[in-house]
């Protein structure tokens, strides 16, 4: 006797013409959010925020840009909701509410440094492509800008909170940095939060790793720049990490997940402490498990920023692909894998994205 055939469920037609409308307005808001990162690229908003209702001609002129250019893009912004216009004046004028996370100054943080992301990590979208049909991964050197903009957004996720909130989530470490200490950023990219911690505490001496030559070069230069003497960088792929006992204080932004060994480094960095030591890492503050990320601030930007960038650049380098949202609960697992007893887990209230954890070699 056969089987009976099982009914598909009925074509729902309002429920896709609903979808469709939907994606629509994606790539409608997507193409509005390239326009932002140019924006903020050519500071436009910059110069926007600083003038009263303005023509196309006078933004241009006041920014020192094509007109043309700058006309083409207002129209983006202008119906992308961005940036209001007055038909009887032929102005343009951006809002002080929408300034507020567009401008470099802003008093809500940049989000226009996040849409930078976008053209940046699309620039290997081919080489992604490939990537889906080898298993292979990608090198940071296949993404232009890229420690320019991670500079921009270290500017103001860790430096601008290095002093008041950062730093003294381990109560003890403003007083051992001025009394002088031995300080390791693993994985310091273009070393701002280095370089500010070089500037504020005289007595202490400092050291930045990183694999990328260009954002070391950049590092070192802004050091000379500042006259700092009491701080070094170093291009070091720190796999097999193994100084020993050598750091009373070491940190990583953002770093350790891209790395090719995550636990390998956590166990190197650990060695790396004298006792007593403490490590202050940042990453996302996503979980490991998708379900939980649903409502997750901006995750979908996430998962795209790991399967374009972060999960790959691992991959490339014949490391595990962690990815950005590899999650606070793998991160202490870690961790504590590494030797570290009692990771100490940490969010502030106005940065619902990342997370930090204080841990402390016995």
């Amino acid at each position: 006797m056969m089987e009976a055939t099982r009914a598909l469920p009925a074509f729902d037609e309002a429920a896709a013409e609903a979808f469709a409308e939907r994606m629509a307005g994606m790539v409608n808001t997507a193409a509005v959010t390239v326009m932002i990162s140019l924006g903020h690229r050519s500071g436009l908003f910059d110069t926007l925020a600083g003038l009263p209702p303005s023509t196309s001609a006078a933004i241009a002129d006041a920014a020192e840009l094509s007109e043309r250019y700058v006309r083409e893009w207002l129209a983006a912004m202008v119906t992308g909701g961005i940036v209001i216009y007055d038909v009887k004046t032929g102005s343009y004028c951006l809002p002080a509410e929408h300034a507020a996370c567009l401008t470099r100054d802003a008093p809500l943080g940049n989000l226009a440094v996040a849409a930078n992301a976008i053209p940046v990590i699309a620039a290997a979208h081919d080489r992604i492509v490939e990537c889906f049909e080898t298993g292979e991964g990608t090198r940071y050197e296949d993404y232009p800008c890229f420690h320019q903009m991670m500079a921009e957004d270290s500017g103001q996720t860790v430096v601008a909170q290095l002093f008041d909130l950062i730093l003294p989530l381990a109560p003890e470490l403003p007083g051992r940095l001025a009394e002088g200490i031995d300080v390791l950023d693993a994985g310091c990219g273009s070393g701002r939060a280095l370089i500010a911690m070089a500037a504020r505490y005289p007595n202490s001496r400092f050291t930045g790793y990183d694999l990328c030559a260009d954002a070391v070069a950049g590092a070192q230069q802004a050091a000379r720049a500042a006259g700092l003497e009491n701080i070094r960088f170093e291009r070091r792929d720190l796999t097999g990490f193994d100084e020993k006992d050598a750091y009373d204080l070491v940190t990583s932004f953002d770093a350790v997940h891209d790395q090719k060994d995550p636990q390998g480094l956590l166990k190197g960095l650990y060695g790396a402490l004298r006792p007593g030591g403490v490590y202050l890492m940042q990453d996302i503050g996503g979980s490991a498990k998708l379900e939980n990320n649903l409502d997750f601030p901006m995750a979908a930007f996430l998962y795209t920023a790991s399967c374009m960038h972060c999960m790959p650049v691992s991959l490339g380098q014949g490391g595990a692909g962690l990815g950005t949202m590899w999650g606070w609960e793998t991160a202490l697992e870690m961790l504590k894998e590494a030797g570290f007893a009692a990771p100490e887990k940490s969010t502030f209230d106005h940065d619902p994205l990342n997370v930090w954890f204080v841990s402390r070699k016995a």
